[in-house]
């Protein structure tokens, strides 16, 4: 007799007991030249913050290079303190916001250049599995509008839903899960 499967688990609402030991969303230390802080709110489909959630940004640091962990990168961080990872919960309110910088342009796959951009993934309770996004800048108009990936969304209300807002000196990106305003999420 061959064992019964079992039901797929979600993720969460583990992480707040379970992740954050340390603080992990600040990149770069408040007094860095360049800093930029980054935040928003994660809601869920009817609109409700999502208070049990996490991010994880991925970026590269201002000249454009990544911290990779296997080391294997030609050209490791001009910044060697700067790790380009970040982990950050939502709070009660679906809150959450990192301290970093923003990000030099990356080559793609194809070697062209795409604009400045954050990696982002969502895990959330009701998820079996992680969200991926980006967070473009709003002040790279030209380089947002030759990007490869951003480009291959077709419609312009969905792509504006990767794009920040300068709110009061700081970016704001707002992730909706689903719904009217949902986020575009990419299937990695």
């Amino acid at each position: 007799m061959s064992p019964e499967p079992t039901p797929s688990q979600t993720i969460g609402p583990f992480f707040h007991f379970a992740l954050f030991g340390e603080d992990q969303s600040k990149l770069v230390a408040s007094d860095h030249p360049s800093a930029i802080r980054l935040g928003g709110t994660v809601y869920d489909g009817a609109g409700d913050p999502v208070p049990d959630g996490m991010l994880e940004i991925w970026q590269a640091d201002e000249a454009g290079r990544c911290a990779y962990p296997e080391g294997n990168s030609a050209d490791p961080p001009a910044d060697e303190g700067f790790s380009g990872f970040g982990r950050c919960a939502t709070d009660e309110e679906g809150r959450f916001s990192f301290l970093t910088v923003k990000p030099g342009p990356v080559p793609g796959p194809d070697g062209q250049h795409q604009a400045p951009h954050i990696l982002v993934s969502i895990f959330a309770r009701g998820l079996l599995k992680r969200l991926v996004t980006r967070v473009y800048f709003p002040d790279e108009e030209d380089a947002n509008a030759g990007d490869p990936v951003l480009n291959r969304i077709e419609d312009s209300d969905y792509r504006s839903t990767l794009i920040a807002r300068e709110v009061d000196g700081r970016l704001s990106f707002d992730v909706f899960l689903q719904g009217d305003h949902q986020t575009v999420f990419f299937d990695v």
